[in-house]
């Protein structure tokens, strides 16, 4: 089986007891010499700051390639390209481009007045700067707000035509979701790379939850599965087990890049990692 190159993704922590589990998943992951890690903004651009802060510390104190996400909301056309020179200069080439979710409260995204109306005006700004390579969303099952079953593949199409140079999935717990996908993108013209998204189930009722926000499609064997592993106490063992086995079929399948979700929890992910046959292989570098 070939060894697939990993990413992860990170979020910025809110608190001191947060910090600890971020720089612990960094330490734990890094040696897994991921090819990129990707550290989020929460709703409405909450974390902006923070965001900042750990790309920099990761990328700096821990010698990672590290992919800031960023975002239309609440923030200017102007303001948002200031974060985007702020990372350049920091030496971050890559760079997430996403609209966003709107703040809470709010039912829908709105632009701020003389703000990006969309992902696609965001990415052909960044991509104009010359200065970074463009990683984008993508979507397997259908965005809550997609129109029909083809918008999220013209969505990707207009991505990519806008300045993306690859894509990174929202999660899913079938290896044929993405292949129908990756199939469906192929056959629009898209030719960018597909990253498939993997999540680790830590926590099988929060993960629930997180499926019914973003789309995500749930088949009923999973559900049923947990409900019997929570009963026997073997649930670790059965997240480890069925990610390995999305993993396994993914790569059989043809692909050669893995984008682990790791809700700053690291042990499932190194877990699959190991039964999937990839062992630390670099030393980890920090200024500690």
């Amino acid at each position: 089986m070939t060894t697939p190159h990993l990413s992860f993704e990170f979020f910025p922590p809110q608190s001191l007891d947060a910090s600890f589990r971020l720089w612990d998943t960094v330490r734990t992951l890094a040696p897994l010499d991921p090819q990129f890690v990707s550290v989020t903004y929460g709703a409405g651009g909450t974390t902006r700051d923070l965001t900042h802060d750990a790309v920099a510390t990761i990328h700096n104190h821990y010698g990672l390639n590290v992919a800031a996400h960023l975002t239309c909301v609440e923030a200017t056309k102007a303001e948002t390209l200031e974060i985007a020179e702020r990372y350049a200069q920091a030496g971050v080439t890559e760079i997430v481009a996403l609209r966003g979710d709107p703040p809470k409260g709010q039912g829908k995204f709105t632009p701020k007045a003389d703000g990006f109306a969309d992902s696609c005006e965001l990415i052909e700004a960044l991509a104009e700067t010359g200065k970074f390579h463009i990683r984008v969303g993508a979507y397997p099952d259908p965005h809550p707000e997609a129109a029909d079953d083809n918008a999220d593949i013209d969505w990707l199409k207009r991505k990519v035509d806008a300045g993306a140079n690859s894509a990174i999935t929202q999660f899913f717990f079938e290896a044929e979701t993405f292949f129908r996908f990756r199939d469906r993108c192929a056959e629009a013209g898209i030719d960018a790379p597909i990253i498939p998204g993997i999540l680790p189930i830590e926590n099988w009722k929060g993960v629930q939850k997180f499926a019914a926000r973003c789309g995500a499609q749930v088949p009923a064997w999973v559900g049923e599965a947990f409900e019997k592993a929570e009963r026997d106490d073997r649930h670790d063992l059965l997240a480890t087990a069925i990610c390995t086995e999305l993993c396994s079929d993914l790569i059989e399948g043809g692909v050669e890049d893995l984008h682990f979700y790791t809700l700053n929890k690291p042990a499932l992910t190194r877990e699959v990692a190991h039964a999937l046959g990839i062992t630390p292989r670099v030393a980890l570098r920090d200024v500690a």
